[in-house]
């Protein structure tokens, strides 16, 4: 299980290899919210996104003598994986669905691995990676369900203890968007014990509302389709084994966006933040703005920035 003792061994791993991204903050923005939102700009992070952290927290942690390592993703975590892999010099073939944006798969094959692509709709993802991690004898890595993923993203939540205190804030809502649950439970974790008044809530787009479903009923709840939202990057079936029981205990009530407030806050982060962000990287500043019952103050993560060239061109002209 992933404790605050194994997110400070993965920050120790991480430092020089990862950056310490910024908190930022924009009059503009406070204004249009109502309130003082605070950015934690991962999309800023290497790879373009939070899963580097993931990656090289897990990659780094392999016993000696590891062949390769395998990861199942859209694109970010494909990315942090195949980018930690090649630093230290293994294999990585990752699986990938078929319509994951053309950035993120080009961008993985660029890191160096190989890339398998599946219909997220038809095929059998888990059996898929399952046989060629068998096959090959490489090490399987989740994208969010694994002790080590989940402490290299809590290394986001010291980074925000350590940053909100800097700016004066020490009572606000965590906003963090949700697939899995990997970043939100290691946050969580991490704001327990460096940051007991700042209390995070998940973000997931309407229709794909897994965990939030899953934290109000209680019991493990499953997403009716695979695909259909601009919010590719946290799209998953249902919420971790390992990360429900965290965010069950740590986190406040799930909060869902429109795919058309995710796209808003896409363009307002380039405008006012002059950050580029991908939607399902954008859907917690996407209720920041547009959830009326949040706290004075708002931290929210824009937890990636991989977003298809030409889908950021026609959202900023919108």
């Amino acid at each position: 299980m992933t404790s605050l003792a194994l997110i400070e061994a993965a920050a120790a791993r991480l430092e020089g290899h990862t950056r310490r991204t910024p908190l930022l903050e924009a009059p503009l923005l406070n204004r249009l919210a109502g309130r003082r939102v605070l950015v934690k700009a991962e999309c800023l992070q290497v790879t373009g996104s939070f899963k580097a952290r993931g990656g090289w927290s897990a990659v780094s942690s392999l016993p000696a003598g590891a062949r390769g390592v395998l990861a199942m993703s859209s694109g970010n975590h494909a990315q942090g994986v195949a980018w930690a892999a090649a630093a230290h010099g293994l294999a990585a073939v990752i699986v990938m669905p078929s319509d994951a944006p053309a950035v993120k798969i080009a961008n993985t094959r660029a890191y160096g691995a190989e890339v398998v692509t599946y219909d997220r709709l038809c095929d059998d993802r888990d059996a898929l990676a399952a046989g060629l991690a068998a096959d090959r004898g490489l090490v399987l890595i989740p994208p969010f369900d694994h002790a080590q993923v989940i402490a290299g993203q809590g290394t986001t939540g010291l980074e925000i203890a350590e940053q909100a205190a800097e700016a004066g804030v020490t009572r606000a809502a965590v906003l963090v968007p949700c697939g899995g649950g990997g970043l939100a439970a290691g946050i969580a974790l991490a704001l327990e014990a460096r940051a007991p008044g700042l209390r995070l809530q998940t973000v997931e787009p309407v229709g794909f509302d897994d965990m939030a479903r899953s934290l109000a009923s209680g019991q493990p709840q499953r997403n009716a389709t695979a695909g259909g939202s601009v919010c590719d990057a946290i799209l998953t079936p249902t919420p971790g084994k390992l990360t429900l029981p965290v965010l069950q205990r740590l986190a406040g009530p799930g909060l869902t966006v429109t795919d058309a407030q995710a796209l808003q806050a896409v363009a307002l982060a380039f405008t006012h933040l002059r950050l580029v962000a991908e939607p399902g990287g954008a859907v917690a500043l996407a209720a920041a703005l547009a959830t009326p019952d949040l706290p004075d103050a708002v931290i929210c993560v824009v937890s990636g920035g991989n977003v298809d060239p030409s889908l950021f061109a026609q959202t900023l002209a919108a």
